[in-house]
C-alpha cells in the first residue's frame, strides 16, 4: 500500500526530472503537485511521457496560462520535442480556442526557442486550390471520424453550421492535419486534452473515438482526458471521461 509521502517522493522525482531541481513552487501548492500532479498522473502508465507532455501543452494553450506554459515549454525541449513540434501543438490549440490565443503562445516559444539558440522553422509553403483544400480536408476528416463526420454540427443538412463549417473543413482538416511535426495520431491525441480543458463534451467524444482509427489506442485516450486534470481541473476532466462513454475501455 502505497503512502503519501511516498507518492510525495515518487512525484518529486518526477518533477525535478521534468523541470530540473531549480523550479520553485508556491508555497502550499508543493505537496497537491507532487503527490496528485506529478506522482498520481505525470508517472501513470498507459501514454508516453512526450505524449503526456503534448497533451499537457494543449491544455494550457487554450486558455492560454502561459506562466505555466513556459515551464513547460522548456520541459517539453529537454524532453526532445524538436520547435517544429511545439509550434504545431500551439497552433491546433489555437484554432480550437482562437488564433489570438496562438499569437500569445506562439510569441512565448519563439521567445524560449531562441533564448537557447533554437530557430522556429518557417511555415510550410503550401500552394493549393481553395476546392483542392476542401477535397483532401473532407477526405481527411471522413477517414478520421467515419459516420461521425455526418453528425450534429457536421450533418450536411445544417445549413446555419454549413455557413462557417466549409471553412472549418478547409483548415482545420485541410491545411493543419496535413502539416509537418505531428502524427496524426498526436493530433487526434491533442484535440482530445484541448476540448477536455475547453469543456465540449461532444467534440471529446467525436475525436475520443476517431483517435483510434489513426494509431491510439483506447487506453491512450483515457490517458489523454486524465492527463489534462493538473493543467485544467479535475472536474473537466471527469466530465471529459464522461463524454466517451461509460464502456469506451470495454
Amino acid at each position: 500500500m502505497t503512502t503519501l509521502n511516498e507518492l510525495r517522493a515518487a512525484g518529486a522525482r518526477q518533477r525535478e526530472a521534468l523541470f530540473g531541481s531549480d523550479n520553485p513552487v508556491p508555497a502550499g501548492l508543493a505537496h497537491l503537485l507532487d503527490e496528485a500532479a506529478h506522482g498520481g498522473i505525470w508517472s501513470r502508465p498507459g501514454l508516453p511521457i512526450e505524449d503526456r507532455m503534448i497533451c499537457t501543452l494543449g491544455a494550457l494553450a487554450v486558455f492560454p496560462r502561459l506562466l505555466a506554459l513556459r515551464r513547460h515549454i522548456g520541459a517539453a525541449l529537454d524532453l526532445g520535442l524538436t520547435p517544429l513540434t511545439l509550434r504545431e501543438v500551439l497552433i491546433q490549440a489555437g484554432l480550437y480556442a482562437g488564433f489570438s490565443a496562438a499569437e500569445e503562445t506562439l510569441a512565448l516559444t519563439e521567445e524560449i526557442c531562441t533564448a537557447r539558440g533554437l530557430a522556429l522553422p518557417p511555415d510550410p509553403d503550401d500552394d493549393v486550390t481553395l476546392d483542392e483544400l476542401s477535397r483532401r480536408g473532407h477526405e481527411r476528416m471522413e477517414s478520421l471520424h467515419g459516420e461521425r463526420s455526418k453528425d450534429g454540427y457536421a450533418a450536411p443538412s445544417n445549413k446555419v453550421a454549413g455557413a462557417l463549417y466549409g471553412l472549418a473543413i478547409q483548415y482545420g482538416y485541410g491545411v493543419i492535419w496535413f502539416r509537418p511535426g505531428l502524427t496524426p495520431r498526436q493530433r487526434a491525441l491533442l484535440a482530445v486534452a484541448a476540448f477536455t480543458a475547453l469543456r465540449l463534451p461532444e467534440q471529446i467524444r467525436r475525436f475520443g473515438h476517431s483517435a483510434l482509427n489513426v494509431g491510439a489506442t483506447r487506453t491512450e485516450v483515457v490517458e489523454a482526458v486524465v492527463q489534462t486534470a493538473p493543467a485544467s481541473g479535475f472536474p473537466p476532466a471527469l466530465n471529459g471521461l464522461v463524454a466517451l462513454g461509460a464502456d469506451f475501455l470495454g
